[in-house]
This record gives C-alpha cells, structure tokens and sequence, in this order.
C-alpha cells in the first residue's frame, strides 16, 4: 500500500475507533511502519478529526521529519515496532473495558483476560502481559515495553490502556477491537462459572491460524 493510501486508511480506521467511544478527546495513538520510517497521530490530536497531509512522519531513526510534531508516546511505539519486526503497526487506546482490566490487573500478570473466545486467541494471542504503571509520556517504560512486547502482540499499561501490535494497519486494528471485546466479555462473567476454551483448544487455533 502506498504511503498516500495509508495516511487515508489510518485516518480513516482512527476515527472509526473514535465514534464508537474507543477513545475520547485527544486520547490514544497509531503508528504505520513505512518502508524507511513510520507514519504517526500527532501530540494532542484526536483520533477522531486527524487530517492525512498533517501526520507526524518520522525517518527510520525515529527523528521527526514532516508533518505535525508525534505523539508524546512515540516511544512506546518504538519500543513495540523494535520488539516485533514482523509488526506494521501499532494501536494504543483507552478502550473502556480493556481499561478497566488494567486497572484491575496487577503489574506482571501474563493472562488477566481468560481465553474465553477464538478471536481473542487468534488476534491476541497467549499473552497479555501488564507493564507497571507509568505516567503519560515517560519515557522510562520503553525498556518494559519492549521486553514484553518481544513475547506478545498486545499489551496492557496498568491504570492506562491496550497497546496492541499487527502485521498489517487493518490488523492491529482488529486485533485492538477484539481486545476489547474480550475484556467487556471477561468484566461481564466475573465470578461466573464461564467455561474457557482449553489449552488443546488454544494450540488449534494458533497452529492453524498463526
């Protein structure tokens, strides 16, 4: 896909998110791996009203080199995209439920969300690690970051949100959405005998579709 084509779908999928309440104001960010750099929601822009000529673009060394100046959490996207080669991009959110789950889960879990779905399993995978609590744009939680997202596709900052990495836009995308829904799913049957899907189950699922 060209760089034109994907500043539109991004913006696009951005405000997507933002209609159906999967971030507010000026919450949450994306990032596109380019072919010699990444394409990313400016510093204090709204997923809902980004404007495609107006993205931060930045070289392959992370230096800001057009458009609007990148989100103050640029470096939780590096630290996902270094971690995961295989990665094209990157969505963090403040997605209501999945929230809640990292406000609820302690830092250092690796499955507070039970495999309850196939989705969420093939989307997400086995892990969801939660990295300790660090405030809005401290760069101190790039080395968490990255040590975890190395083994997992998503992650979860406790008290602050999903970060959820995919091969393609389209499938971070997805994978954000399914993470969601996985957490709403999980709130709603705490402390009900819901049946998981078992580990055999699991290991189908992720052999057949990666």
């Amino acid at each position: 896909m060209s760089e034109p084509e994907l500043r539109t779908l991004l913006c696009e999928l951005a405000a997507s998110l933002f209609a159906r309440g999967y971030s507010v104001g000026s919450a949450g960010n994306i990032s596109v791996r380019l072919e010699d750099g990444v394409l990313m929601t400016p510093t204090n822009s709204s997923l809902g009203r980004l404007d495609p000529a107006r993205l931060s673009r930045l070289d392959a060394e992370w230096r800001h080199v057009g458009g609007d100046a990148p989100s103050k959490e640029v470096f939780l996207h590096r630290a996902v995209l270094r971690a995961r080669p295989e990665a094209g991009a990157v969505v963090h959110l403040h997605s209501t439920h999945a929230t809640a789950v990292a406000c609820l889960a302690q830092p250092g879990e690796d499955a507070p969300i039970p495999p309850l779905t196939p989705y969420f399993v093939m989307r997400v995978g086995r892990h969801l690690p939660v990295i300790p609590y660090y405030r809005p744009g401290d760069a101190a939680m790039e080395p968490a970051v990255h040590a975890a997202a190395r083994e997992a596709r998503a992650l979860l900052l406790a008290n602050h949100g999903p970060v959820v990495s995919g091969k393609t836009l389209l499938d971070a995308v997805n994978a954000a959405e399914e993470l969601e829904e996985a957490a709403r799913l999980a709130l709603m049957l705490r402390g009900l005998p819901a049946r998981e899907l078992t580990p055999a189950q699991r290991d189908d699922l992720l052999a057949t579709f990666g």
